[in-house]
């Protein structure tokens, strides 16, 4: 499984998306360009040492990364606050790429229409949005566990 960053804005958040994907055994594309220089302290700070055993792949725009990803097979899964299908109603792959937009716009258009799916967490009435670092969390949090992909700890 894979979490791909479409033009990260925030430093804090990138670091703490690959800290995550680390933690949990996921490599990650970050699509650029992003917000931030990608050597930013901040992004430093909130990835700490994990920064360093990552599996990043980082690719020059949308269009280079989707001309990849379609080569290997595996589907691209949306995290919108647009989307039609509830993130706990989705059946997951274990090949699937999770794909969460910018934090100030989300994806544009064409990115949103090229996704093999579009997922949303519901919210209470009225609330617009979670930090995309936390709804990334939850969804990996139920792909893993569905595809049951969690990694074990060493005995």
């Amino acid at each position: 499984m894979r979490l791909a960053l479409y033009e990260p804005d925030i430093p804090q958040n990138a670091g703490t998306l690959i800290r995550l994907a680390v933690c949990l055994g996921l490599s990650v594309d970050v699509i650029e360009p992003c917000g931030f220089v990608w050597d930013d302290r901040k992004l430093k700070r909130a990835g700490m040492d994990y920064l360093d055993r990552a599996d990043v792949r980082r690719h020059v725009s949308w269009r280079a990364f989707f001309a990849e990803h379609r080569s290997g097979g595996s589907r691209l899964v949306l995290l919108t606050t647009r989307g039609d299908e509830r993130y706990t109603d989705y059946a997951y792959r274990s090949d699937d790429c999770l794909l969460v937009g910018r934090e100030s716009a989300g994806v544009p258009a064409n990115v949103h229409a090229a996704a093999d799916a579009r997922l949303r967490i519901p919210l209470a009435a009225g609330e617009r949005s979670l930090n995309v670092a936390v709804a990334a969390a939850m969804v990996v949090g139920e792909a893993l566990r569905q595809t049951l992909g969690f990694p074990e700890p060493p005995p």
